[in-house]
This record gives structure tokens, C-alpha cells and sequence, in this order.
């Protein structure tokens, strides 16, 4: 689970780079949903993973967590939140 979620948070992240080029923005809109799936999952590794194992949820989870911030602060600048 925490290499899952570790390879989705750079996924998400090579994504939100891509939102952020102008004309783009609209990729928020799913990377948002994307990223809050990988921080479930994260989330999940880290429920059910042994304490000495769990670094690459903790990664993840922190990937996606900036990702899901940075698009909805991305969002509120471009007026896609109203």
C-alpha cells in the first residue's frame, strides 16, 4: 500500500505541475479527486502496516496532501472555486 500510494502522490504531482501551466487549470478538477484517492490509500498503508514499514505511506500521503492544498489554492486564484 505505501508504494501505491507513494507512485500516486508523483503521479499527482507531475499532474499539478501540468495544472498549473495557464489554460490548463481545469486538470484541477480531477486531480483534486486523484490525489484525495492516494491519500486514502496512504492512509490505509499506514492503518495496516508495521511501524517500521510505513515511511513510504507516510510520503505518499504527504505527496497527495500537498497536491490536493497547491490545486485547491490553484482553483481559488484562477476563480475555478466559486
Amino acid at each position: 500500500m505505501g508504494l501505491i500510494s507513494l507512485l500516486w502522490g508523483i503521479v499527482a504531482m507531475l499532474w499539478m505541475v501540468l495544472a498549473l501551466i495557464p489554460l490548463l487549470g481545469w486538470g484541477n478538477w480531477f486531480l483534486i479527486p486523484f490525489a484525495a484517492v492516494g491519500a486514502i490509500i496512504a492512509a490505509v498503508g499506514i492503518l495496516f502496516t508495521r511501524t517500521e514499514n510505513r515511511g513510504r505511506a507516510k510520503a505518499g500521503l504527504v505527496l497527495n496532501g500537498i497536491v490536493i492544498v497547491v490545486g485547491i489554492i490553484r482553483l481559488s486564484l484562477g476563480g475555478g472555486v466559486i
